[in-house]
C-alpha cells in the first residue's frame, strides 16, 4: 500500500482536480505515492435502502482500505454552484457509512481549482470544515483560482506566487506524512 493517497473529488474524465493532483502528487520523492482517478469508480447515489439491499460494494471496501493504510492523503475537491459535487459528497457519505472514522489520524492535503478566480473555495472550505469529523488533519490547503490561465500540463503552475503557495503546502504536508 502507498504511504500517500492522491485523488480528485471528481468523476469527470476531463477533470481540472484530477490534473491538479497529479501533478502534486508527481513532485512527491521519497514516499511511494498511489494516484487514484475516482472518475474510475461509478458509485450508486447512497441512500439506507441502497445500502440495506445492496450492502457495500467491492470498491467502496477496497477505496476505504486504501485510504485507512495510508499514511496521508491528498485531496483536490471540484466545485458546483459554490459546493462540493454530489459526486464527492456521495463518496463520503457511503464511507462514513462503511466506516465513520475512514481518515482517523491521516494527515490531508487539501486543495481546489476551478476555471474561476475564487478557485473552488466555497467547495474547499465545506470540505475543510467536514473531514475532521471523519478523524483527518488536515495538514494545509492550497486553492488554485482560473485553472486555465495558470496551469499547464506540462509546465505546471505557471504564476510564481501560486506556485509558492502549492510548494508550501505540499511540504507543510510533507512534514507531517
Amino acid at each position: 500500500m502507498a504511504a500517500i493517497l492522491a485523488l480528485a473529488g471528481s468523476n469527470s474524465a476531463t477533470s481540472i482536480n484530477f490534473k491538479l493532483v497529479k501533478y502534486t502528487a508527481g513532485l512527491i520523492s521519497g514516499e511511494e505515492v498511489q494516484l487514484l482517478n475516482l472518475a474510475n469508480f461509478p458509485f450508486p447515489m447512497y441512500s439506507e435502502d441502497n445500502e440495506r439491499e445492496m450492502g457495500f460494494s467491492n470498491s467502496m471496501v477496497e477505496l476505504r482500505n486504501d485510504i485507512m493504510k495510508a499514511k496521508g492523503v491528498i485531496i483536490s475537491v471540484n466545485e458546483h454552484n459554490s459546493n462540493p459535487s454530489a459526486y464527492f459528497k456521495n463518496v463520503l457519505d457511503w464511507l462514513s457509512r462503511l466506516e465513520r472514522k475512514f481518515l482517523e489520524d491521516t494527515e490531508v492535503l487539501l486543495m481546489a481549482t476551478s476555471p474561476g478566480k475564487r478557485g473552488g473555495q466555497g467547495s474547499l472550505e465545506i470540505i475543510e470544515k467536514l473531514l475532521p469529523r471523519f478523524g483527518a488533519n488536515i495538514s494545509a490547503t492550497f486553492s488554485l483560482p482560473s485553472f486555465y490561465e495558470n496551469f499547464d500540463s506540462d509546465k505546471g503552475l505557471l504564476n510564481k506566487d501560486l506556485s509558492e503557495s502549492h510548494h508550501q503546502a505540499l511540504n507543510e504536508f510533507l512534514s507531517k506524512v
